[in-house]
């Protein structure tokens, strides 16, 4: 119990060297003086990392794809195009990297939805653009992924 305690205090106090510390103990199959606690809590916290990396990139491209469908001003469509590009090439990525994030998606959809409308809505329905309360077109992975929504209107 004692060495627990100098783990503990190892995590408050330097997390880098705590980190250290696990994969030293791990390699050496030391499990007996691991911090399982801190060490529990750190993999769950990646977890959920990754679920707010891949939402809020998804909410940015709902937000430009919106301004891109929705605000006429030409001046800035190849700026929100290059980002819709951007995001979604990330977007990409990190499913390839992490496939079973997928099973969450239409969670995803819905909050990043919710979010990026009140965005544009906060910055443009003042200047007299106008969006739609629900999202028009099909929202699954691929097809937010590839289409250029704004040729289809």
């Amino acid at each position: 119990m004692q060495n627990l305690q100098t783990e503990k205090t190892l995590y408050d106090q330097d997390f880098f060297l705590w980190t250290e510390d696990v994969v030293s103990k791990l390699k050496k199959q030391d499990f007996e003086h691991l911090d399982l606690e801190n060490l529990i809590e750190e993999i769950e916290s990646l977890g959920k990392s990754q679920q707010k990396e891949i939402k809020s990139r998804l909410r940015v491209l709902l937000s430009h794809l919106l301004k891109r469908m929705y605000v006429d001003i030409p001046d800035c469509f190849d700026g929100w195009e290059n980002t819709i590009k951007t995001q979604r090439s990330d977007i990409e990525d990190e499913l390839q990297d992490m496939p079973s994030l997928k099973r969450f998606w239409n969670d995803f959809f819905t909050w990043a939805w919710r979010k990026a409308l009140f965005d544009v809505r906060l910055e443009y329905e003042k200047k007299g653009f106008h969006f739609p309360d629900e999202w028009p077109f099909g929202h699954d992975i691929d097809t937010l992924l590839s289409t250029d929504f704004w040729k289809l209107l």
